[in-house]
């Protein structure tokens, strides 16, 4: 699992840089100095997939055996979100592969298998953003140098959709030119379907031809299929490769992981905010039948303590008679200490702008002004598969089973705990069984090493459901001011928003990527403004004067990734104030929205699909309709949601969705997932948020979160607006965050009264 080398050099693919080192180092020096220069220029990395015996690796993402399978490389975590469907079919599409001999492979670490496109995030700053182009090859410089492999953000396929077509083209002509030296014929006249080579005479199957291909040199430039062509893989509804073994049980997840000797481990890491542990009692633990030892805080683990045993019951059985008692760094956390928080942000002098056109201060002075006030509490993720890791710790070698979404940085990290060389840590990446972002995190994997180190033998953890809610990173909460100056015909002409909201994603990166414990993480980011924290809010309407500003607030709770991030409560806060904006300008909602979208067709023109396919009757008192839209990833959605009352409950009826998503490689795979994002938020929109007493969540338990059932949704439709010259865009989070501000919308066409809090319905204390 080691590194592929990497060597200084000039990038020559893929439009690389063209630079001398005289210029490069001349340039960077009267501009900011050597280190700036050493960052920027690019290297060469001959990277090829690990190939077993039989197997013949065609660069970094795919390998050919004898027999003609066909492995396709797969950095990215399968999440259930179809990744590894998705990667198969971009190369068996440009390589011309029969379907039924492609498998994938998780990859090892390696340079090429960066997400370049997640770490212009994650590398966002000042310095970046100035340098424009130059700042995005940096950064995807970094990624490469750093490994940066990291999965989230709908980013996998747009990542990686051009190095895997790249992939399948390479080796393709390398088998064509094989074939064409067997048979005396120019290789430009071979071609590959179904798995055959020919040259309209001679047939050849590719597993004959991969050893003997891999000799042979690229010409310079790659030539590519034709986009429009007859038998092609991509923009079909393919079979997904992982579904068979998720449905005959031979998928593992890291519960299934069984090793000799294998013990297991419950643990209990306190409340929210814990600092260390004060004391327990052993003796009753000692008393529950199959429990073997105490792991309890060290100089490497403060503030938890786990409990081995030969079952995982009966270690969760001991770990509640052990009854540990934590103390808390600060005030205990409850919902009055979060508003003040988020309140008190407002009144600070940190603020930022992000987001600004026009002038906003003429346009508001002397003029009457629409305000509202929304807030979002925090929402958990409750994936189906608590945390969970299986690790095995001998002298040199620290071997890890867990589902993530950064195997590097958990890599990182248990080796910083254990005190070893990272070489010496291996990661296996398993299938996750819901993730959300929360699979980012990576305690489990360090906690489980930590564990086995201590017991001398391999052991699982598995967080229960109690501590899986406990210790979540969830969405954060967060408040905004929204304020708009309505003119003739109903035209917004000025329009401000200021949100209060903690940098979870900067305080998320702080904990994995820099090591820092949440308290740490926490204290680092609390004044911390962040583009990210305020994404979705730039919104896609023709407003002259606009300005978005981003508060920090300072919260005990540690927040993290979540499906569609800050566009979640982003989305919420923008299209429920357009409604409450038409409302007062006298115009039906969709024709006030479909009039300040002259610079975006393609949303536009989800919303009159929506529209009509839902039978969109204006919004009338009564109608119990809401429609909203939403545009990011490069995507466009627009959703209409028809829902009522029924016994003292929201009673969704239908859910019509319409998405603009590029040109899709697997139609049906984008429509799965934006599925489910309408259901995820729509969960958002009635549950999945703790309320907090005493550090900890009143709910303990995933029924007492208001998670949607088959028989709460009701009608799902999702319409795919046709857009063969889209391109490559994410899909996997569009669909969670328009379903709120409809739904609020929705019912307040039945309740007369306005929805400005999610969720819409508050749970019972």
């Amino acid at each position: 699992m080691a590194d592929a080398p990497v060597r200084d050099g000039i990038e020559t693919g893929g439009g690389g840089l063209r630079l001398s080192r005289r210029t490069l180092l001349t340039g960077a020096a009267a501009g900011g100095g050597l280190a700036l220069a050493w960052a920027l220029w690019p290297r060469r990395y001959d990277q090829q997939a690990d190939a077993a015996e039989g197997e013949t690796a065609f660069g970094a993402f795919v390998k050919i055996d004898r027999t003609g399978q066909v492995i396709v490389m797969v950095p990215q975590a399968e999440l259930g979100q179809g990744v590894f469907t998705l990667f198969a079919q971009v190369v068996a599409d440009e390589l011309g592969a029969d379907w039924r001999t492609v498998g994938v492979q998780p990859a090892p670490p390696g340079p090429l298998y960066a997400n370049r496109l997640l770490a212009r995030e994650w590398f966002d700053g000042p310095v970046r953003r100035a340098l424009g182009d130059w700042g995005e090859r940096l950064s995807d410089e970094q990624a490469r140098r750093s490994t940066l492999m990291l999965t989230g953000g709908s980013t996998s396929l747009p990542a990686f959709a051009d190095d895997l077509r790249a992939a399948g083209a390479a080796a393709r002509v390398l088998l064509c030119k094989a074939a064409a030296a067997r048979w005396d014929a120019a290789w430009e006249s071979c071609d590959i379907a179904g798995g055959i080579v020919t040259d309209g005479t001679n047939k050849a199957r590719i597993g004959e031809l991969a050893q003997a291909a891999a000799a042979f040199d690229l010409p310079a430039v790659l030539p590519y299929r034709p986009e429009e062509r007859e038998g092609r893989l991509t923009g079909r509804d393919l079979q997904r490769l992982d579904v068979p073994a998720k449905i005959d049980g031979s998928a593992n997840y890291a519960a299934d992981i069984r090793l000799p000797d294998m013990i297991f481990a419950a643990i209990c890491q306190g409340p929210v905010n814990a600092a260390e542990l004060k004391s327990m009692n052993e003796a009753a633990a000692r008393k529950v039948p199959g429990m073997i030892g105490i792991v309890h805080p060290n100089e490497d683990a403060a503030g938890w303590v786990a409990v081995t045993a030969r079952n995982w019951w009966a270690a969760n059985q001991a770990l509640g008679r052990l009854d540990p008692v934590f103390t808390l760094a600060g005030p205990a956390l409850d919902d009055a200490a979060i508003d003040t928080a988020l309140d008190a942000a407002f009144d600070g002098d940190a603020g930022e702008r992000f987001f600004s056109r026009g002038d906003l201060a003429p346009v508001f002075d002397g003029a009457r002004i629409v305000r509202a006030d929304y807030s979002v509490a925090p929402a958990l993720h409750l994936a189906l598969e608590p945390m969970a890791a299986t690790a095995r710790v001998r002298e040199g070698d620290v071997e890890l089973w867990m589902p993530t979404q950064a195997p590097v940085l958990a890599r990182r990290a248990v080796a910083r705990a254990l005190d070893v060389s990272e070489s010496s840590v291996t990661i296996y990446p398993l299938f996750a069984g819901g993730s959300f972002g929360i699979k980012m995190e990576v305690e489990a994997g360090v906690q489980a090493a930590l564990i086995a180190r201590a017991a001398k033998v391999p052991v699982q953890l598995m967080w229960s459901r109690a501590e899986d809610i406990i210790r979540d990173c969830p969405r954060p909460p967060a408040k905004v001011r929204m304020a708009a100056r309505l003119g003739r015909g109903g035209l917004v002409q000025g329009w401000s928003a200021k949100v209060a909201v903690p940098a979870a994603l900067a305080q998320l990166k702080r904990r994995i990527g820099e090591g820092e414990s949440r308290a740490e993480a926490l204290a680092a980011s609390a004044a911390r403004t962040d583009p990210l924290a305020v994404s979705g809010m730039d919104v896609p309407y023709a407003i002259p004067n606009f300005a978005v500003d981003h508060y920090p607030a300072d919260l005990a709770l540690p927040a993290g990734r979540w499906r569609s991030n800050a566009d979640s409560y982003g989305a919420f806060f923008t299209e429920s104030f357009i409604d409450e904006l038409a409302i007062v300008a006298g115009v039906e909602p969709l024709s006030f929205r479909i009039q300040m979208l002259g610079g975006h067709p393609r949303l536009a023109q989800c919303l009159t699909t929506a529209a009509t396919l839902g039978g969109w009757q204006g919004g009338l008192r009564g109608s119990g309709q809401g429609i909203a839209c939403h545009a990011m990833n490069g995507g466009s959605i627009a959703v209409l949601v028809e829902a009522g009352f029924a016994q003292g409950k929201v009673a969704v009826r239908r859910i019509v969705a319409a998405a603009d998503i590029g040109a899709p490689v697997n139609p049906d795979i984008a429509r799965q997932q934006i599925e489910g994002g309408l259901v995820f938020g729509l969960a958002m929109a009635l549950g999945a948020a703790p309320r907090y007493r005493n550090s900890l969540p009143v709910g303990m338990r995933l029924r007492d979160y208001g998670l949607p059932r088959l028989s709460d949704v009701g009608e799902i439709m999702v319409e795919l607006v046709d857009n063969p010259g889209g391109g490559i865009v994410g899909f996997s989070e569009i669909g969670v965050p328009a379903v709120a501000p409809a739904l609020a919308s929705a019912l307040a066409t039945i309740t007369g009264k306005r929805y400005r809090r999610l969720p819409l319905v508050e749970a019972p204390a």
